[in-house]
């Protein structure tokens, strides 16, 4: 919902397109309807029924070649845009430029996905992949809670800590997909003493080989969840 103050300030000092610079038309957003048109977003067929990868010109669900092999802890994941172009730069505006003006606009998106993909009615909370100390410290706030405090919201479900990192692994960025698996064995545990509900939402910025979501429902599983979905903003192309 659209709040009275919000329609005033929009009026008094127009907010400008995040990607193409124009005077934003719709309200309380910083992307335009023609640059949302443009977005890369993932359709809602053709996908991997744990991963959510697509396959373009497959029909239906499937089970794809490495959720065979490697076997995610995760019951499903899914994103709502392949990180590439436009989509790629609001990401990285977002997770590392203090844009957080566009957390409304990022949360829309992971909001309709959510919901088409899910039963909401199911999800027992939402919870954040939490940041490495050294992430948060440079940047200064955690992109993926920001993320679940709004999704939470928006779903009328609690907002939950549940996980913490553990050790200090290496950065993900530039890893192979070996190399990514083995970096996240062991890096989270549960943040609190009291059971893990039934079945948690975990809210990450950016899904590349799903490692990381992976060692998180495998960490909440172990710990008495049922079953984890994961949803991510954007899916790494390979």
């Amino acid at each position: 919902m659209i709040r009275p103050l919000e329609r005033l300030y929009d009026i008094v000092w127009p907010r400008m397109c995040q990607i193409c610079g124009r005077e934003v038309d719709r309200p309380a957003r910083h992307i335009c309807s023609d640059c949302l048109m443009r977005l890369p977003f993932l359709p809602t067929d053709g996908l991997c029924r744990k991963c959510g990868r697509d396959a373009p010109g497959l029909d239906g669900e499937f089970l794809c070649d490495e959720c065979r092999a490697f076997r995610p802890s995760f019951d499903r994941a899914v994103s709502s845009f392949r990180m590439e172009g436009d989509a790629r730069e609001l990401v990285n505006a977002f997770k590392f430029r203090d844009a957080i003006h566009l957390r409304d606009d990022i949360v829309d998106f992971l909001e309709a996905t959510v919901r088409v993909r899910f039963v909401v009615d199911g999800i027992s909370c939402i919870v954040p992949i939490p940041s490495t100390l050294s992430s948060r410290w440079l940047r200064g706030y955690s992109q993926c809670e920001i993320l679940a405090k709004a999704l939470a919201r928006r779903l009328g479900k609690p907002f939950a800590r549940l996980l913490r990192r553990v050790g200090a692994p290496r950065s993900q960025r530039g890893l192979s997909e070996d190399d990514r698996r083995k970096n996240v064995v062991g890096t989270f545990a549960v943040a609190c003493r009291r059971a893990v509900p039934e079945l948690p939402l975990v809210i990450d910025d950016v899904m590349t080989t799903g490692s990381t979501l992976s060692e998180a429902a495998k960490t909440l599983k172990s710990a008495g969840a049922s079953k984890v979905y994961c949803a991510s903003v954007a899916r790494a192309v390979r």
